[in-house]
């Protein structure tokens, strides 16, 4: 391992001003163990966009799982109403909901029939304008899943371009020349052959059903005529309507989108010249609807926050499932985890995002396993979730995981839900009444199996336990939002973080605000030996105080096992 050289350091780290110190790199491993020269840091800089997003916290909604109001075993926009105020009641300023539109629900409503109009299933679109209403009233504001990579065959501009005869929507989505185009061994993967009497193969973009929308070629091939540039007229076309789908929801009051696979639209694209379109949204929404947020699934900040996003969710990527997923991810107690991988791979992201946009680091959503997997208790997900309510970053509560909701082993697939993925979308868990509360249906007619388990938690168990895992929870939003230092863009300091080793220590600071954060998930005690020393009284805000010994220049915090600290530096 070699010494790191100063300008690369001032890259990768350029939140904050050189150690006086023996920070390490190499190869994708990141190493720091020395306090910073706080006093010297720039002061954080606030990335453009609505004010309110700055300290914001948002909740995430599977529709069909969370609370059904009318008994047909699926949840529905009148059960999300009648739970606003257990939502707000967290604290939270904001609520993510999963598609609700028109849908065959072949991938849960990720396969889009209908852009303007709400599922029969979940209620009406004017049901979808009273929630919006309704939340807001309440201080809630609402986002939804936008889906603009593809739609469902069910889609009546994709039945339109089925037909032989050329129309309005024969370009709007990735159609080849002909059946046996030349270099078809090449891309047959990706499409679907002889699916009507159109004499082509459609591009898929996620399942076989999922019909890729025509954003263009980044760099079409001038031997596949089908391959159309970003700038061709039917393309300008189906951009333009995206937007107009954008406009009306925005309109009819919601507060802005997740944007599913924001980053694939445009193919062969090695220049992202898909950002230009993104850009142009961004633009839209900066003058006409300058309160609305977006934030992309991308899983590559620097990218999305250049594309105009204001926010990127970062959790595709390896060194992600070093933090939570794996056996031996550093979240673990069995204390095999390595929080060096990670943070060199955040820092390639943080260092170019940093006053520009933000980086959320999701604990949990529909698509990641629950974390309440595989023997964790409620110690080991209150420092999962101290970790993500202390970081730089736009932190997201995914449904039922405020109360410990346990990732099901679930054994049949539900519409696209396979593998993992169904057991992480099972019902929310309210009461101790019939299907804990979700659904008045039969069992045989709930979405999905919830927990039987007699020790399965609820709402209910929790809601007025002081030490539960829901108030644990409220309270840690409660200091994210009342704490500058924990705002969601006050200056980040790694402190200790060594490979192989526990704890994980950094620092958040804004302005004269510093806080202090220490994290071991090991089931062992451990022992952060850090270079230098810190200015000022210590204030525990939450956890257990460490031990705190300085030595020859040295401070040594001993951290007992499975224990977190949020210290405030005074």
């Amino acid at each position: 391992m070699r010494k790191i050289k100063f300008a690369f350091f001032m890259t990768i780290a350029a939140s904050f001003t050189c150690f006086r110190a023996d920070a390490q790199v190499s190869n994708d491993q990141y190493q720091v163990a020395v306090f910073p020269d706080v006093e010297t840091l720039s002061a954080p800089v606030k990335p453009a966009g609505p004010e309110w997003i700055n300290t914001a916290v948002f909740y995430e909604i599977y529709p069909q799982t969370f609370y059904d109001s009318n008994g047909d075993g699926i949840g529905d926009l009148k059960g999300i109403i009648s739970k606003l105020d257990y939502v707000k009641s967290l604290g939270v300023d904001a609520i993510w909901l999963n598609p609700f539109y028109v849908s065959p629900f072949r991938d849960a409503g990720y396969d889009v029939a209908d852009y303007y109009h709400v599922a029969p299933r979940y209620g009406t679109d004017q049901d979808a304008k009273d929630l919006f209403r309704i939340a807001k009233a309440k201080g809630l504001r609402v986002i939804i899943d936008f889906v603009p990579g593809h739609t469902s065959i069910d889609h009546p501009w994709f039945k339109a371009s089925c037909s032989p005869i050329p129309n309005k929507y024969s370009n709007w989505y990735i159609w080849t020349n002909g059946t046996w185009f030349n270099g078809m061994e090449k891309y047959k993967e990706n499409f679907i052959q002889g699916y009507c009497d159109r004499d082509g193969n459609f591009m898929t973009n996620f399942f076989w059903h999922q019909p890729a929308l025509n954003y263009g070629w980044g760099k079409p091939d001038p031997n596949q005529p089908w391959q159309l540039p970003v700038d061709n007229p039917d393309v300008m076309a189906l951009k333009a309507e995206m937007k107009n789908v954008m406009k009306y929801w925005l309109d009819m009051g919601c507060s802005g989108f997740r944007i599913d696979m924001a980053g694939s639209l445009v193919k062969n694209d090695p220049d992202q010249s898909i950002r230009f379109f993104w850009q142009d949204v961004r633009k839209m929404l900066d003058t006409q609807y300058p309160d609305a947020f977006i934030v992309s699934e991308w899983s590559n900040p620097k990218d999305a926050v250049n594309a105009g996003f204001h926010a990127d969710f970062m959790h595709w990527f390896e060194s992600y499932d070093d933090l939570f997923s794996r056996s031996n991810s550093f979240f673990r107690a069995s204390g095999k985890g390595n929080i060096t991988h990670f943070l060199y791979n955040y820092f390639q992201q943080y260092a170019f995002t940093k006053g520009k946009g933000y980086i959320s680091l999701p604990v949990g959503n529909h698509d990641i396993t629950r974390i309440h997997n595989n023997g964790r208790d409620k110690r080991d997900l209150e420092i999962i979730q101290t970790f993500a309510f202390t970081m730089p970053n736009v932190p997201f509560v995914y449904y039922g995981d405020e109360i410990g909701i346990r990732q099901l082993d679930t054994k049949n697939a539900k519409e696209g839900c396979y593998g993992q993925r169904a057991g992480t979308r099972t019902p929310m868990q309210w009461d101790d009444s019939k299907n804990l509360g979700f659904s008045t249906a039969p069992f045989e007619n709930v979405y999905l199996p919830y927990d039987t388990a007699q020790s399965a938690p609820t709402v209910m168990a929790q809601q007025n336990d002081p030490e539960s895992l829901l108030n644990f929870i409220r309270k840690l939003i409660a200091l994210h939002k009342s704490e500058s230092a924990l705002s969601n863009y006050a200056a980040f300091v790694p402190v200790y973080a060594q490979q192989d080793k526990y704890p994980f220590v950094y620092m958040r600071v804004f302005g004269g605000e510093k806080i202090l954060i220490v994290l071991n998930p090991s089931d062992k005690q451990a022992i952060a030996d850090i270079k230098g020393g810190i200015k000022g009284s210590r204030s525990l805000l939450m956890g257990s105080a460490p031990a705190w010994k300085v030595n020859g220049g040295r401070t040594q915090i001993q951290t007992e096992a499975k224990s977190f600290a949020i210290i405030k530096i005074k």
